[in-house]
């Protein structure tokens, strides 16, 4: 009976030992699996990111010679001397855009800039039951059309 139990501890030792020494073994094959695409992922990263900083390069300096050829139009940003309600501001500021959105794309030298004053400057601009008296203070023509218009209520 005391032979037995000894052989049975020796299997379960060598079971259990085996058993160990190949979750070692496996975990050390997949993390040494793991770690060379990790680090082939990592060179793929670099190079694209190599490869993206040298596009934008490219393109900064194909944006700054045709940029020194014509300067375009770009945005249009309504600057509002307003006194009152926000929404009326915002409907005020829409339908200015709107009237400017044509003029977007098109080469800065070619906009007369006392025509483009006069499309806004004394217009009387009707929202529900209130009116509203534009004038145009400021003009800024350059990449962005920057307007400064003063808005008042007309009782």
């Amino acid at each position: 009976m005391g032979k037995l139990k000894k052989e049975g501890l020796k299997y379960i030792f060598c079971f259990t030992t085996g058993i160990i020494s190949g979750v070692l073994i496996g975990s050390i094959l997949m993390s040494i699996l793991i770690c060379f695409r990790m680090d082939l992922l990592y060179e793929e990263i670099a190079y694209l990111k190599n490869t993206i900083e040298d596009k934008n390069n490219k393109l900064e300096k194909l944006e700054k010679s045709i940029n020194n050829a014509n300067i375009i139009l770009k945005n249009t940003e309504i600057i509002l001397d307003f006194k009152g309600d926000e929404i009326d501001k915002m409907e005020i500021e829409k339908a200015i855009k709107e009237k400017y959105n044509t003029l977007l794309g098109k080469d800065v030298k070619t906009l007369d800039a006392d025509m483009l004053v006069q499309v806004i400057d004394k217009r009387i601009f009707k929202i529900e039951d209130k009116e509203y008296r534009l004038t145009v203070n400021k003009l800024i023509l350059t990449e962005t059309l920057q307007i400064m218009i003063k808005v008042e209520l007309i009782e």
